[in-house]
């Protein structure tokens, strides 16, 4: 087999036997290191929502967010709740 890691280092068989081994034996959930995820916006897990948006409107929210040092996105969410009055 000629795999190769993301970073182009050939993996040997011997390295393929080992994984599937480790995988067929099962996993110690107790081993795994919790990571954290998105922080929950607003009550619960958000949905997301695209929207379009010009050239110039982007680059006024970019602005924006670089000057309130946030992102874009926790303004959008903030001009929203303030225009549609939702806390």
């Amino acid at each position: 087999m000629n795999a190769i890691t993301y970073k182009g280092r050939p993996v040997t068989d011997e390295e393929i036997q080992a994984l599937a081994d480790e995988a067929e034996a099962g996993i110690d959930l107790s081993k795994l290191k919790r990571r954290p995820g998105r922080p929950i916006a607003g009550n619960s897990v958000a949905d997301v929502f695209p929207v379009r948006l010009d050239a110039e409107l982007r680059s006024a929210l970019e602005l924006r967010a670089q000057s309130d040092h946030t992102s874009a996105s926790d303004i959008v969410r903030t001009a929203l709740r303030t225009f549609l009055d939702v806390a």
